[in-house]
């Protein structure tokens, strides 16, 4: 009993338990970016034509489409994907990039967000060890994972991601998980007014809009998870990382600079640091300026 009491309590073995786990999430995370933004566009459409009450088309002929449904196949040859052919990274690495069937590549996207979920899970876990915490800042750190990739996808953050988020936030603040109620209260509203401020200000100024509705949801939902206080830090992170990797494709990748570039996943980055380390960093910066 002595020895599994010891495994429990070892930050390693959490950390490597983590680490599988988000590899698993990642492989659905993978389903998740790719087949929600056309499950949004599929009840659109639907929408729309009811509205206008003409008939649609596609509805005669239309499969199940979800989250679950079709199984996964390859998407040039059809073929369904055996478990052992979907086993996080490692498949990829022995498929060597390509189909088992038809040796078509496979983009190389798939493992790097099994494996990107894996260490963002990892470190999570090293950083809050055994606490309620951690299964909480989990499930955060997924699904920002999901709305980053979707977002460089499609410029799109879904409402059904986002805001379920948000609200968990402003409820585990109830029991000062992360924050206290009143500080997620205040950084809900002000996350979300702050870049609505932004968007009309420069709407209103050079007659272009410089972003969408859902980084202002993702912004409060930071809000409601960590506190008005870290909202500074987020806003001030994701525009310096924005802007480095903003003017890095345009010099290095030749990018035309009138192409819009998604917000969302360099708020992301920077919520998700602050989650971490954002108490440290704005220690320092209190320290560095002598305040």
């Amino acid at each position: 009993m002595q020895e599994l009491d010891l495994m429990l309590d070892s930050p390693l073995l959490l950390t490597a338990l983590a680490g599988i786990l988000g590899l698993l999430v990642g492989s659905f995370l993978n389903v998740v970016i790719y087949r929600l933004p056309l499950m949004m566009q599929r009840d659109w459409r639907r929408e729309c034509t009811a509205f206008l009450e003409l008939e649609n088309p596609a509805d005669a002929g239309e499969k199940t489409f979800n989250l679950i449904l079709p199984l996964s196949h390859c998407p040039h040859c059809h073929s369904a994907i055996k478990p052992h052919q979907n086993v996080p990274v490692f498949s990829y690495l022995l498929l060597k990039g390509r189909c088992a069937h038809c040796k078509a590549s496979i983009s190389p996207r798939y493992p790097i967000v099994e494996a990107l979920t894996g260490i963002a899970s990892a470190t999570v876990a090293w950083r809050f060890g055994y606490a309620p915490e951690t299964a909480f800042a989990l499930l955060l750190t997924w699904s920002l994972i999901a709305l980053g990739g979707i977002d460089i996808d499609h410029q799109l953050l879904p409402d059904s991601i986002s805001l379920p988020m948000l609200w968990l936030g402003l409820i585990l603040s109830l029991a000062n998980v992360f924050t206290d109620s009143h500080a997620s209260i205040i950084g809900a509203v002000a996350g979300y007014l702050c870049l609505w401020t932004v968007y009309h200000l420069f709407r209103l100024v050079t007659g272009k809009e410089g972003m969408g509705y859902g980084d202002f949801k993702l912004l409060a939902l930071f809000g409601a998870w960590l506190g008005w206080h870290y909202l500074p830090l987020i806003i001030l992170l994701s525009s310096l990382v924005g802007a480095v990797i903003g003017v890095g494709m345009i010099v290095f990748v030749k990018r035309d600079k009138n192409t819009p570039i998604p917000f969302g996943p360099y708020l992301a980055m920077a919520g998700w640091i602050a989650l971490l380390w954002g108490e440290s960093i704005n220690r320092l910066y209190i320290d560095a300026a002598g305040l």
